[in-house]
C-alpha cells in the first residue's frame, strides 16, 4: 500500500542570536539610561507647557508672514512620547546596533522640539534667526575642530587652536584693511595659521616638547603678540589698519530659493561655503585616500607604520601644517566673516570649545561638525530665549554643551577613545 501522507514541511532555519558581550551590555544600559533621563525631561516640559499656540518665524525679519503656528502642548506631548519611545527602544535593544545613532538623533530632535514648544507657548520664536545664528557661531568651531581632527589623528595634540584663531583673526583684519581684498585676507589668515602650526610641529615632533604644555604656551604667545601689535600699531591707526571689509553673502541660484533652509544654508559668505567643503574634503581624505590612511596609521601605531616604510614624522608634519590652514581660516571668520574689526582676545575661548567639539565628536570629522553645531545652537538659543523673555536662565543654556562634553568624555554615552598614539612623540631607534 502506497503511503500518501504528505511530507512534513521543513522548519524555517532559526534566526541566529546575537550574543552581547557584558561590556557592551553595560555600555548600552548606561547610554540608554542617559537617553531616558533626557527623554523624561522632555516629557516633563511637555506636561507643564502652557496651552495656546507656539508660533515659529520661518523667514528672518518677517514678523507678519511665513509664520508656523502649532498647538504648543499637544505637539510637545507627542514629541516627549516619541523621545521616550526612542530611549526605551535603545535600552531594550529593539533595533540593530547600527541604527542606534538614529535613535539618538530622534531623541535629540524630540527633546529640542518639546523644549521650543514650551519656550514659545503663546509667543513667536525666531526660528530662522536661531538656525542662522547657529551656523554663524558654529563656522569657526567646525574649522577649528577639523584642524584638531587632522592633528590628533596623526598623533599630535593641538591645544593651540585658540592661538591659531587669534593670529588668523588679527592677520585677516590687518590684510583686509590695507589691501581691501577679501581673497588676500583669507590667504594671509591661512598662512598665519600655518606659521603657528609650524611652531607646534617643530617643537613637538622634532624637539619632543610636551604637547599639552606647548599648546598652552602657544596660546599665551598668540594672545601676547596680537595684544602687543594691537596696542602699538593697530589701535592708534585704526582707520587704516583695523577697518576690514566684512565678507558679503553670495547667493547660490536655485538652492537659496528652497523654503526655510535655502536662505540659511545657501545665502552665505565664501568662508561658510569653504567650511562646507572642508568637512567633505577632510572626511574623504581621512577615510578614502592613501595619505589619510597613513595619518590614521601614525596616530594609532607609529612604529608599525614605520616598519612598512611610512615616514612617520613627515606625515605628522604634513597633517599639522594642513590643519593650520583650517584653523587660520577659522580665525578669519571672527573679523572679516562676522565682527568687522579686531579686538584683543576676541576669540573668547572658542579654540578650546572647538577642542571640546573634537572630543565630543570622537575624533571624527562628521562627529566633530555635529558637536560644533550643537555648541553653536546652544549659544544662539541663549540669546533668542532672552528676546522672548523665557524664565530659564541663559547661563544654564551656555553650560549645557560643556556638561554634554563632560558626559561624553566620562564614557556615559559610549566609549570615547583618542587615537592610541595621540600626544606620544615618536623617536626612531
Amino acid at each position: 500500500m502506497t503511503d500518501t501522507t504528505p511530507d512534513a514541511v521543513p522548519a524555517a532555519p532559526a534566526k541566529p542570536q546575537v550574543i552581547e558581550a557584558p561590556a557592551d551590555r553595560t555600555r548600552r544600559l548606561r547610554v540608554g539610561g542617559v537617553m531616558l533621563v533626557f527623554a523624561l525631561i522632555g516629557l516633563a516640559l511637555a506636561a507643564v507647557t502652557k496651552g495656546g499656540k507656539a508660533t515659529f518665524q520661518l523667514v528672518s525679519g518677517d514678523l507678519e508672514n511665513n509664520l508656523l503656528g502649532v498647538p504648543a502642548q499637544p505637539v510637545a506631548i507627542v514629541l516627549g512620547i516619541l523621545g521616550v519611545g526612542a530611549a526605551v527602544a535603545y535600552v531594550l535593544r529593539q533595533v540593530p546596533q547600527r541604527y542606534a545613532g538614529w535613535l539618538a538623533a530622534v531623541l535629540g530632535v524630540a527633546f529640542i522640539g518639546a523644549f521650543l514648544c514650551w519656550a514659545a507657548a503663546g509667543k513667536t520664536f525666531p526660528l530662522a534667526n536661531q538656525f542662522q545664528g547657529t551656523l554663524n557661531f558654529a563656522t569657526p568651531l567646525i574649522l577649528g575642530a577639523l584642524a584638531g581632527v587632522l592633528c590628533e589623528r596623526a598623533g599630535v595634540i593641538n591645544i593651540a587652536i585658540e592661538g591659531q584663531f587669534l593670529v588668523g583673526a588679527f592677520t585677516a583684519a590687518l590684510v583686509s584693511s590695507t589691501t581691501n581684498s577679501a581673497t588676500a585676507a583669507l590667504i594671509a589668515a591661512a598662512a598665519s595659521g600655518v606659521l603657528m602650526a609650524a611652531l607646534l610641529a617643530v617643537f613637538s615632533i622634532k624637539y619632543l616638547v610636551n604637547q599639552v604644555v606647548l599648546g598652552v604656551v602657544l596660546v599665551v604667545f598668540a594672545t601676547g603678540i596680537t595684544g602687543f601689535l594691537f596696542d602699538q600699531f593697530m589701535q592708534p591707526d585704526a582707520e587704516k589698519l583695523n577697518t576690514p571689509n566684512v565678507l558679503s553673502a553670495v547667493k547660490i541660484p536655485g538652492l537659496a530659493d528652497i523654503p526655510f533652509i535655502g536662505p540659511i544654508l545657501f545665502n552665505q559668505t565664501i568662508l561658510v561655503y569653504l567650511t562646507y567643503l572642508a568637512v567633505a574634503v577632510v572626511t574623504f581624505v581621512l577615510f578614502q585616500t592613501r595619505w589619510g590612511l597613513r595619518i590614521r596609521a601614525v596616530g594609532e601605531h607609529p612604529k608599525a607604520a614605520d616598519t612598512v616604510g611610512i615616514k612617520v614624522k613627515r606625515i605628522r608634519y604634513s597633517a599639522v601644517l594642513t590643519a593650520g590652514v583650517l584653523a587660520g581660516l577659522g580665525g578669519a571668520f571672527f573679523t572679516v566673516g562676522y565682527a568687522g574689526s579686531f579686538a584683543k582676545e576676541m576669540t573668547a575661548g572658542n579654540g578650546f570649545i572647538a577642542l571640546a567639539a573634537l572630543i565630543m565628536g570622537r575624533w571624527h570629522p562628521i562627529g566633530a561638525t555635529v558637536a560644533a553645531l550643537f555648541f553653536g545652537f546652544a549659544t544662539q538659543l541663549q540669546s533668542q530665549l532672552q528676546i522672548i523673555q523665557t524664565p530659564i536662565p541663559g547661563e544654564l543654556l551656555l553650560m549645557a554643551p560643556y556638561l554634554a562634553t563632560i558626559i561624553a568624555v566620562a564614557g556615559l554615552v559610549g566609549r570615547v577613545r583618542a587615537p592610541k598614539a595621540d600626544g606620544e612623540p615618536y623617536v626612531t631607534e
